[in-house]
C-alpha cells in the first residue's frame, strides 16, 4: 500500500514562491507539506544558477516588495551571505540584491523548519486526483515508492503550472499564436575576474556599454553588473542569437554569473526539448566563457567555476485565471482593489526567436498591482498558484516571473490558504481585505 500524508495546505514547488507560500502558510497555524523534486530549496535560484534577486523597488528607488522577502535578505545580510540592496550598475532598475546560493538553501529550510512545515525532498508529483472540481490529493514518485499526500488547499509553485494541467485547467503557454516562449538560458559563474580593470574598461570606453549605464556614479558605486562589449561581441560572432553580454558580480569579489547564453525555439515542458536544451546550453557555456577570458579586458585570468544544475527558465505554462495582468496593467500603474503584491520590475522580454530584449516601464509611481484574481485557475475551487505560474499575458508575465514578484505572490498564496483552511471555504471567497490585512501586519507592501 502506498504511504499516504494528510496535511491541510499542500505547497508544490520549492523555489522561491513554493518556499515563501509554505512559510506564510505554516505560520497562520495550518498543517503545511512542501514538496520539490531537487534535494535541495530554491527552484531557479539555486537549480539555475539565476542571481542576483531583481527587483523590490520601483525605478525611482521606492521599496514595493517586503515581507517574508525582505525577511530572508535580512537574515542573509546577518550571515553575510548577502550585502542587501544595492544599485544596479547596469542601469536596468534601481537596485538589485545578490545573495550566497548556499547559504540561501540553508535558510529557507530554516525558515520552513520554524514555521513547522514539513518538507518532502527529491519528490516528483506525477498524479493529481480531482473530485467535484477540488483537489483531493497529489501522487508522488520518490526514491521509496509512491506516496499520496492529501490536502485541504493545493498550491501550484512548480513554475510551469504543473500542478493546474494535470488538474485539469485551463493553462495557456507563450505568445499568442506561435505558442512561444522567451528564451533559456544556462548560466554559469566564473571565478579570477579582474573587477577593477572592467569597470577601468567601462569609464574609459562607455560607448560600449548599455546607454543607461550609471556612469556618473559608477566610479564611486560597487560595480554590481555589467551589460554590453557590443564590440567584442560582434567580432567574435558566436552562433548565439544575442547582441551583449551581460554579467553581475558576486557573491565572492572575484566572481561573475553570467546571463549570456540562449537557447530558443524550444518547450521547457517538452522532455525531448529539454533535453536538447541542456545539451545546448551547456555547449554554449563553454564557448561564451572561451570569449570572455580571450577578449574581455578583466577577464585574461578568469576561469569557469559552477554551471547550473539545469537550464534557466523564464517562461512555460501559464494558468489562464480567472484574471489576467494585462500590459497596459503593468505599464500604466494600475491599482486594483484585491492587490495582494506590488512591483515595479519593467516588462523585460527576451525575444523568443530574435536577438533582443523588448523593454517598457512602468509609469504611475513606479509600480503596478497584480491582484488576487490572477492566482485563481478557473474550473478548481481549492487551488492557488504562486510565481511564474500565475494567470497573465505573455507580455506581462516578462516582469511577474521576476524573483521578488514571485516571492510576494507566494506569501500571498500562502496567507490565503492558510484562511480558506481555517474558515472552511474555497480559495475565491477568501475574505479580500482580511487577507490584505494579515499580509501587510507580516510586512508585505500593498500601498
Amino acid at each position: 500500500m502506498d504511504k499516504r500524508i494528510i496535511a491541510d495546505v499542500v505547497v508544490c514547488g520549492g523555489g522561491p514562491a513554493g518556499v515563501n507560500a509554505a512559510i506564510a502558510a505554516g505560520r497562520s497555524g495550518a498543517r503545511t507539506v512542501l514538496v520539490e523534486r531537487y534535494g535541495f530549496i530554491g527552484g531557479m535560484s539555486t537549480a539555475a544558477l539565476v542571481y542576483p534577486w531583481m527587483t523590490f523597488h520601483t525605478t525611482e528607488g521606492k521599496q514595493v516588495i517586503a515581507g517574508i522577502a525582505q525577511e530572508m535578505i535580512d537574515r542573509l545580510k546577518e550571515r553575510n551571505a548577502s550585502p542587501g540592496h544595492v544599485r544596479d550598475t547596469v542601469g536596468f532598475v534601481h537596485t538589485i540584491t545578490p545573495y550566497h546560493p548556499e547559504h540561501y538553501k540553508i535558510l529557507a529550510l530554516e525558515m520552513l523548519r520554524e514555521a513547522g512545515v514539513k518538507v518532502l525532498l527529491h519528490s516528483f508529483v506525477d498524479q493529481v486526483d480531482v473530485a467535484e472540481s477540488r483537489i483531493q490529493s497529489v501522487q508522488l514518485t520518490t526514491k521509496s515508492g509512491k506516496i499520496q499526500v492529501q490536502g485541504k488547499v493545493f498550491i501550484d509553485a512548480t513554475g510551469d503550472a504543473d500542478i493546474a494541467y494535470l488538474a485539469g485547467a485551463p493553462c495557456l503557454q507563450g505568445r499568442d499564436g506561435d505558442r512561444l516562449t522567451q528564451p533559456m538560458t544556462m548560466k554559469f559563474r566564473m571565478r579570477g575576474v579582474d573587477l577593477e580593470r572592467v569597470k577601468q574598461y567601462m569609464l574609459e570606453h562607455p560607448d560600449e556599454f548599455y546607454k543607461k549605464t550609471p556612469f556618473e556614479e559608477l566610479p564611486t558605486l560597487p560595480l554590481s553588473g555589467v551589460l554590453g562589449y557590443y564590440k567584442h561581441w560582434k567580432e567574435a560572432n558566436l552562433p548565439i542569437n544575442r547582441d551583449q553580454v551581460l554579467f553581475f558580480t558576486g557573491p565572492e569579489a572575484d566572481e561573475v554569473l553570467v546571463n549570456t547564453t540562449r537557447v530558443q525555439g524550444l518547450d521547457g515542458t517538452d522532455v525531448e526539448d529539454l533535453t536538447e536544451a541542456e545539451e545546448l546550453g551547456r555547449k554554449q557555456v563553454l564557448m561564451v566563457a572561451e570569449f570572455m577570458r580571450s577578449r574581455l579586458p578583466g577577464f585574461e585570468k578568469a576561469s569557469l567555476s559552477s554551471v547550473g544544475a539545469q537550464i534557466g527558465i523564464r517562461e512555460t505554462r501559464r494558468i489562464d485565471g480567472v484574471y489576467a495582468l494585462q500590459v497596459d496593467d503593468v505599464v500604466q500603474g494600475r491599482r486594483f482593489t484585491d492587490v495582494i503584491a506590488r512591483s515595479g520590475y519593467p516588462i523585460d522580454i527576451h525575444d523568443p526567436s530574435g536577438k533582443g530584449v523588448t523593454a517598457a516601464w512602468v509609469q504611475g509611481d513606479g509600480a503596478y498591482d497584480i491582484p488576487y484574481r490572477c492566482l485563481l485557475p478557473q474550473k478548481l475551487s481549492n487551488l492557488l498558484t504562486a510565481g511564474r505560474c500565475i494567470s497573465t499575458t505573455h507580455e506581462a508575465l516578462a516582469t511577474t516571473r521576476l524573483t521578488p514578484s514571485c516571492m510576494a505572490t507566494g506569501q500571498a498564496a500562502g496567507s490565503a490558504a492558510g484562511l480558506a483552511v481555517r474558515d472552511e471555504i474555497t480559495v475565491s471567497d477568501v475574505d479580500i481585505q482580511e487577507l490584505q490585512y494579515i499580509m501587510e501586519v507580516d510586512g508585505a507592501l500593498l500601498k
